[in-house]
C-alpha cells in the first residue's frame, strides 16, 4: 500500500510504501478486543475495599438476650445484618491483570494498524515538529490537514516544542513510537505516524516479515 507523505503545510513531500506485513493484514476484531481488555484492566488500580466484620469498629457486647425475646439470636453488631456492620463478601485489594502471551499483543497490534490502513485512516506526516511551540499555529495546519481527533506518533524521541504546543489541543495525543499501543490507536479517529516511526515499527516487526516470506 502506497500512502503520499505530507508536512504539517499542507504540501507534499514524496510518497512511502507501507509493509504488507504490518498494515495489510485482513483485522480479526476479536484479537483487536482481546488487547484492549488486556490494557484496560491491566491499568486498574484494584484499590477497592470493603470492610468485613473483623475491620469494623462496633461494641462486641451482645446486643440483647439470647433467649425469650421473640426475635432472631443475634452476638455483637459487627455482622452484616446490622447497619455499621462489616460487609459479607466484600471487594478486597487486587490485581486485575489477566496474562497474554507477548506474540499475541505483537500480533494484535499489526491488526490495529491494519485495521487503520484498511479504513483509509492513516496520514504519513514528513515529521513532527514546531518552529517556535504555539498552539495557535499548530491548531491552524491540524485544521488544513483535517485532523480534530487523532493519535501522532514519531520516533524514538519527541520534539518538546512540538509536544508543548499539541498538549493544549483536544483529543490530539502524541506519543513516541515505543509507546504505540492498540487502545490509543482505537480511541482516535485519525492516526498520523511520521516517517521516522515508520522506519521504526518496520524494523520493530522484521522478524514477523521474514516468517511471511518463508511461509
Amino acid at each position: 500500500m502506497k500512502l503520499d507523505v505530507t508536512t504539517l503545510g499542507s504540501g507534499t513531500a514524496g510518497s512511502v510504501e507501507l509493509s504488507e506485513h504490518v498494515f495489510g493484514l485482513d483485522p480479526r476484531p476479536d484479537l483487536i478486543h482481546r488487547m484492549v481488555r488486556y490494557q484496560t484492566l491491566k491499568r486498574m488500580a484494584g484499590t477497592h475495599h470493603a470492610q468485613d466484620r473483623s475491620e469494623v469498629t462496633v461494641t462486641g457486647k451482645k446486643v440483647y438476650k439470647q433467649k425469650g425475646t421473640g426475635g432472631a439470636r443475634h452476638g455483637d453488631k459487627s455482622v452484616p445484618q446490622w447497619r455499621g456492620g462489616g460487609k459479607a463478601l466484600g471487594p478486597k485489594p487486587r490485581s486485575h491483570a489477566i496474562d497474554m502471551p507477548k506474540k499475541v499483543r505483537a500480533l494484535a497490534l499489526r491488526h490495529a494498524l491494519s485495521a487503520k490502513a484498511q479504513a483509509g485512516d492513516i496520514i504519513v506526516l514528513d515529521k513532527a515538529q514546531s518552529e517556535d511551540g504555539k498552539t495557535a499555529a499548530l491548531r491552524e495546519a491540524f485544521g488544513k490537514l483535517e485532523l480534530s481527533n487523532a493519535l501522532i506518533i514519531d520516533g524514538s524521541s519527541l520534539d518538546a516544542t512540538f509536544v508543548r504546543a499539541a498538549r493544549n489541543i483536544p483529543n490530539i495525543d502524541v506519543l513516541p513510537v515505543q509507546g504505540l499501543n492498540v487502545y490509543d490507536i482505537l480511541r482516535r479517529k485519525k492516526l498520523v505516524l511520521t516517517k521516522a516511526a515508520l522506519e521504526a515499527i518496520d524494523q520493530r516487526f522484521a522478524d514477523a516479515a521474514q516468517k511471511g516470506k518463508r511461509a
